[in-house]
């Protein structure tokens, strides 16, 4: 037995014994082998005169009764000496095994964590065996140890497994409740539904502060442009060109996308477009804008420059990656009746 002093969550120093297993005893990966000094919640049971139980021509195998944990059905499955069909020769083999699933339904799955105890009679203390936890299913309906204790540990009386020829063993199984939400993030690279465009006529006679264009989808959600004739800030600044989220169906409301975008003020005479880029994080309720100042008053109403033609005015966005994410609640598994 090992003992592990360190500090708790809260400060306070506390101990915990280990199991020093023997050099004969194979770990498997992820097997923790503790001590404890109370019994399992769920199922014990104990076999007196183990000796006449273990003898080579007699029980190979004992299944336990039924008992339930986790809304399921259980039994425990000894072999005294060894699942020898599974390596477990000059071993105790225990195993947990699903019981009466003949009332759950097709393709049913149970994920469990599960603890197998043997009971230390002289210290008064379990020897508690975890591995990680395991998913049960139609085509595999049993887990546990081949190589539980090695057959020399527990026979042996001063380690206190096997006294006065009895012993105890016990079983804790915690199902785990698929109720957790999940998410699948994919970026989507130049996706279908680019460009957005948006033209303005008779844009010498606009008055209001800004203008939006109807909303576009791309990539299955809506998007809108947002242009200021006079800039953003004061007015005078020059033409500003935003873009903005409409709507981002499937996406829960407070979830941010990630976008790089460009935005451009379409050249009608050449192909000199005056363009921007930009990343940033949309929010999908509520969408947010994004977008910079463009072009002066001076070049903007330079009919040379291409910009204004026919006093109309072009302007366009293109997503060029997008963040975008699918969210789901899982079924929750059948349960027997």
């Amino acid at each position: 037995m090992i003992t592990l002093v360190s500090r708790n969550r809260y400060g306070k120093m506390e101990e915990k014994d280990y199991y020093d297993p023997p050099a004969s005893l194979a770990n498997g990966p992820g097997t923790l082998r503790v001590t404890r000094d109370f019994p399992p919640a769920h199922y014990s049971f104990k076999i007196n005169s183990f000796s006449l139980f273990s003898e080579e021509d007699s029980i190979e195998k004992y299944e336990t009764g039924i008992f339930e944990a986790g809304g399921y059905k259980w039994r425990l499955s000894l072999y005294p000496n060894g699942n020898k069909k599974s390596n477990g020769d000059g071993f105790i083999s225990l195993y947990l095994q699903i019981a009466e699933t003949e009332r759950l339904s097709l393709g049913w799955q149970i994920n469990v964590n599960f603890k197998f105890f043997v009971f230390d009679q002289i210290r008064d203390k379990y020897l508690v065996i975890e591995d990680a936890g395991k998913r049960f299913h139609q085509m595999k309906t049993e887990w546990g140890f081949d190589q539980l204790l090695p057959l020399e540990c527990f026979n042996d009386t001063s380690n206190g497994y096997l006294v006065d020829d009895s012993c105890v063993f016990g079983a804790e199984v915690f199902v785990i409740e698929q109720k957790f939400n999940w998410e699948c993030l994919s970026l989507i690279n130049e996706p279908d539904g680019n460009p957005i465009s948006f033209k303005l006529e008779n844009f010498s006679k606009l008055g209001e502060k800004y203008y939006e264009s109807p909303s576009q989808s791309v990539a299955g959600f809506k998007w809108k442009l947002r242009v200021y004739p006079h800039g953003h800030r004061d007015g005078k600044t020059g033409l500003s060109l935003f873009l903005g989220l409409v709507e981002a169906p499937g996406v829960p409301p407070e979830r941010k996308l990630h976008v790089k975008y460009k935005l451009r003020v379409m050249n009608q005479i050449s192909s000199k477009h005056s363009e921007r880029s930009g990343v940033d994080r949309f929010i999908a309720e509520g969408g947010g804008l994004y977008g910079y100042d463009f072009l002066s008053p001076k070049v903007l109403h330079d009919t040379s420059k291409g910009f204004l033609v026919k006093d109309a005015l072009i302007v366009e966005a293109d997503i060029i990656l997008l963040s975008k994410i699918k969210c789901a609640v899982p079924p929750v598994p059948p349960t027997q009746s």
